[in-house]
Parts: C-alpha cells; sequence; structure tokens
C-alpha cells in the first residue's frame, strides 16, 4: 500500500498560525518567516490535500469550513507533539509516570507524601494532572489514575485504595458559638453541602437516627477543598472524608462532632489500563501507595 506523504511541521505552523491571525503577514511575523514564505506552506498544503483552506471574502482571509476541522486536528497535533517533547526533554533517561488524579485526594494526601516515593524510585519521572471523571486511556496521554467511584472502568484493572468514611467536623469557634456538643445539636447548624454527594447529610441524619427536615439545606461548593476551608473559615459544619481530616484535628483548627462515620459504597481506587498494568513505573508506583495505604 502506498504511503500518504505528510505535511511537514513547518508546514502545519504556518497553517495554524496563518488560521489564528487570519493574516498572512502577522503569521510571518510570528514565525520569524516573509508573507510570502507562509503563503507558499499554505498552498503547497493546500495542493496536498486537494482543498481549500482559505477564501478571500471582501479582501479578507478567511477558513473554509475544511480548513476549520482541519485546524482542530492540526492544533491538537501540535499540542500533543510539544506535550511529548517537553517530557522527553525533562524526563532524560527517567521511565515516566503520567497519572490522572482527583484533585483533593492529590493536594490532601498523594502530594505531601511523594517525597519518599521520589527518594525509593529516583529514576521515575512524575507528571500528575487533575481529572474528576473517569476517560478512555485510549484517547488519553495516561499511565494510570486515582479514581473517586465503583471499582468499575472498562479496559482497566482496579486497585482498592481506602472507602470514602466522611465524618462531621466543624471550627472550634463556630462549635462554641452554636453549643454543638451533641450530633443532635446539628440540626441548629448550617449545613455545607457538596455538589456531587447532594444526600449526605439526609444520609448522615437517618444513620443516626436523628431528624431534619432540613438537611439538604445550605451553602453548595464544588468540591471538598473548597469545603474544607469554608469549615475552618467558620461558615457552618460540613461532612468530610477522613484522610482529609488528620491535619486540621491535630492542629486543633477542626473539631470532630461525631464518631459516627457515613459509610459510603464508593472509595478510591488506582487504575490503569490492562496493557500497562506490569510496566515499570505503574508497578513501581502502586507498590509504593499500596504500602502507603495499609
Amino acid at each position: 500500500m502506498k504511503s500518504i506523504r505528510l505535511p511537514s511541521t513547518a508546514t502545519l505552523m504556518a497553517f495554524e498560525s496563518a488560521a489564528r491571525h487570519l493574516n498572512f503577514r502577522r503569521a510571518g511575523q510570528e514565525l520569524h518567516v516573509t508573507q510570502g514564505a507562509v503563503s507558499q506552506q499554505v498552498r503547497l498544503l493546500e495542493d496536498q490535500l486537494g482543498v481549500a483552506l482559505f477564501a478571500r471574502v471582501r479582501q479578507r482571509v478567511v477558513l473554509t469550513s475544511a480548513g476549520e476541522r482541519y485546524l482542530v486536528e492540526v492544533r491538537r497535533i501540535l499540542r500533543d507533539l510539544g506535550e511529548v517533547t517537553n517530557q522527553a526533554m525533562a524526563s532524560g533517561d527517567k521511565e515516566i509516570l503520567n497519572l490522572a488524579s482527583v484533585p483533593t485526594f492529590a493536594v490532601k494526601w498523594l502530594v505531601p507524601k511523594l517525597e519518599t516515593f521520589f527518594h525509593e524510585y529516583p529514576n521515575v519521572n512524575l507528571n500528575l494532572v487533575s481529572r474528576n471523571a473517569p476517560f478512555d486511556f485510549a484517547a488519553e496521554p495516561f499511565d494510570a489514575a486515582i479514581h473517586y467511584g465503583e471499582a468499575s472502568w472498562s479496559g482497566a484493572v482496579c486497585a482498592h485504595l481506602m472507602d470514602e468514611d466522611m465524618l462531621p467536623v466543624c471550627s472550634a469557634q463556630y462549635r462554641t458559638q452554636l453549643g454543638l456538643h451533641e450530633p443532635s445539636d446539628l440540626v441548629r447548624a448550617v449545613l455545607l453541602q457538596q455538589f456531587t454527594r447532594p444526600s449526605a447529610w439526609r444520609d448522615w441524619f437517618e444513620h443516626m437516627g436523628i431528624a431534619h427536615a432540613n438537611a439538604f439545606q445550605g451553602p453548595r461548593f464544588d468540591s471538598f477543598l473548597m469545603i474544607l476551608e469554608a469549615v475552618q473559615s467558620h461558615l457552618g459544619a460540613a461532612l468530610l472524608p477522613r484522610f482529609l481530616l488528620r491535619e486540621g484535628l491535630a492542629q486543633g483548627s477542626l473539631v470532630q462532632l461525631s464518631s459516627r462515620v457515613l459509610p459510603s459504597s464508593r472509595g478510591y481506587y488506582l487504575v490503569c489500563p490492562e496493557a500497562k498494568q506490569y510496566a515499570y513505573a505503574v508497578s513501581a508506583f502502586r507498590s509504593w501507595l499500596l504500602a502507603r495505604i495499609a
């Protein structure tokens, strides 16, 4: 089968710049070449593709429909090429681990412990990115992910890390201000709500056998990190995962209002594609992580 002749990176960069500015002269200035050089690169690209990428409308250059579609993919290709080039330059001869994680777990649990990982595995270069929702490993450049939810991910294997047991907390100032001494006193508190756990307070009150008609009411926040800051700012009481509370409870910025946790059927998992589960960097990180969880 005859191979397709691919356009050069310089040609794609000339097209992308011209499409972004809709002006060949400005594209040339940006790329430090002449306007004529940009025009020639675009013309060669159009000849190679067999389609017009630009059209002239009232002495202006505009993208055609084919040009708009092609631009989306060219930008993705150039972005991906830039990322992998930067990774290669940054990692040298180290093994690379591209890891996605739910942000709260990454910020409050994982990152503070990474010093020991870097010490134990100096030949692994970790790239950490936040992701809240599951994704397709085939379409994303990740080797593994720390995921909150069920132990189910298409084409991947899941290792259980911890359950999300949540406890009610507030600041010491807020507890004194409202006289919160018993779990039942929380019916008088402002209940800080998490968008992705809308029934948490209702479920906790039912678990405790406490009647509360307004358990769904209260300010709503996008993340546990926001709620943690709101609690420490004396805005109300919150149900937060146990792993988020250790530092605040030890320092006294948080007080625990009950020892009864809200159990959950969901948890935190380390997930990796089946084809990568035995890769050195993934295996090293999994061994280190599970040892810290135990």
